[in-house]
């Protein structure tokens, strides 16, 4: 009995320790709702092909404008290595100007070609024979010209080793052009410069010699190749990117008819949406037209993809309308037709994205005004190409650099210059404003 009255206080405190023991659970990790469906479409978007697969990436880009700076680069450096989404995330950082967590995966990218020397210190390691794929003769001859002639210039002002270079007419056809550098022996290819040769090049999702394309088509670049650009497109992005970073976020469209006006029109328009901004309202250019201010109350700011002449009729039609003294940015198209500052002081405040070499010295390189002298390629509207055509030539002997090492990136004529996960050289251009009717270089610390 005694035994009993003893064992049961002992079991009571046994069960009561037991009781008071808690159980340890791992803590419950919520993905960011936006971060996970961004990574089931790029786990998906890799088996997709054609319009399926471009309707994807587009989803996933929407997906990721929605965070903020911050959250995005946490969210982008959570990413395990060999995450699809990594390559997304990382455009968009470098589409912001902010730091990769890491480097893009490149593995299957290949630059120890037969006979190419280490890398020096600065990164520089050029192919040992280069082949430019450009339209030589015919209606584009010209572009080509000037695009030929900025190369050569970046080319003969490095003084350490340098490529063979061959140069092969694609008025005949991209592809055809490309077999026979392939079959001369080059170990890497510039061009072609059309659009539709470049996705003519890019059909082949392993070509033969790898390729840094001079436009962009429908096709991602194959692994190992590259594709850099002067798009409209881009400048879309970039006018939004710096008129989110000013404060707007509701604009005021105001383009031409044109291909090219219209397509930075649409990139911006989905850039800012993208990113949280809206469109105050989009109106087609016509001279002499009311304009009519938007049901959604006063814009922001306003953005133009307009010629010169174009904007310095539509100016005093804005302050008319109330919305003289509102932040400006337009395309670089807007330069197009200048050059007289008692005409252009109509165009006071716009800010454009402009090419470096314009606003600031680049070694190796003379002056705007001092090419244009020397030759006819680098005059007026040649002056973009030739500045184009120079940083080919830098992407060309950097490549290896921009592809394997963490926020690398050159200083251009036409911009600073990165490299995203899928091959796409990434731009981040300077800026001018028209002050006095004359355009001056924004300083970019005071953005």
């Amino acid at each position: 009995m005694v035994i009993k009255r003893l064992a049961i206080p002992l079991l009571l405190a046994a069960l009561a320790g037991c009781a008071s023991t808690e159980v340890q659970r791992a803590p419950t990790v919520v993905e960011n709702p936006a971060i996970a469906e961004a990574r089931a479409l790029a786990r998906e978007q890799a088996t997709l092909s054609g319009r399926a697969r471009s309707d994807a990436a587009a989803r996933i880009d929407a997906l990721l404008a929605r965070l903020d700076d911050a959250t995005l680069s946490r969210e982008a450096a959570a990413l395990p290595k060999g995450e699809p989404l990594y390559n997304f995330a990382g455009r968009a950082l470098l589409n912001r100007g902010l730091p990769l967590p890491r480097p893009f995966d490149r593995s299957d990218w290949n630059f120890d070609t037969a006979g190419r020397p280490p890398a020096d210190r600065d990164g520089y390691r050029p192919p040992m024979k280069v082949a430019l794929l450009l339209p030589l003769t015919g209606t584009q001859a010209a572009v080509a010209a000037s695009v030929r002639d900025g190369y050569l210039a970046g080319y003969y002002a490095e003084s350490r080793r340098r490529p063979e270079l061959r140069f092969y007419d694609t008025a005949a056809g991209a592809k055809a052009a490309y077999a026979r550098a392939v079959s001369d022996g080059n170990d890497f290819v510039v061009g072609p410069l059309a659009r539709e040769g470049v996705d003519a090049v890019f059909a082949d999702a392993t070509p033969q010699v790898p390729l840094l394309a001079l436009n962009r088509g429908e096709h991602q670049p194959p692994a190992g190749s590259a594709s850099y650009s002067l798009s409209p497109e881009d400048e879309g992005v970039a006018a939004a990117e710096y008129l989110l970073d000013a404060g707007a976020r509701s604009v005021l469209v105001v383009a031409g008819g044109e291909d090219i006006q219209r397509r930075a029109a649409q990139a911006l328009r989905a850039r800012l949406q993208a990113r949280g901004g809206a469109i105050a309202g989009q109106l087609d250019y016509a001279p002499g037209a009311s304009l009519a201010l938007p049901d959604g109350g006063k814009p922001d700011a306003v953005f133009l993809a307009l010629k010169g002449s174009q904007a310095r009729e539509l100016a005093p039609r804005l302050a008319m309308a109330g919305l003289g003294g509102l932040p400006r940015v337009a395309t670089s198209q807007v330069v197009s037709g200048t050059g007289k500052p008692a005409e252009d002081v109509a165009l006071d405040g716009i800010v454009y994205p402009i090419e470096t070499w314009t606003v600031r010295s680049v070694p190796g390189l003379p002056t705007p005004a001092s090419a244009a002298s020397r030759v006819d390629s680098a005059r007026g509207p040649g002056a973009r190409l030739f500045a184009f055509g120079y940083d080919a030539w830098l992407l060309t002997g950097y490549l290896e650099r921009l592809a394997l090492s963490a926020n690398a990136d050159i200083q251009g004529t036409t911009g600073r210059l990165s490299l995203d996960g899928f091959g796409n050289v990434v731009r981040r251009p300077s800026w001018s404003r028209f002050s006095g009717g004359v355009a001056r270089p924004v300083d970019e610390r005071a953005r």
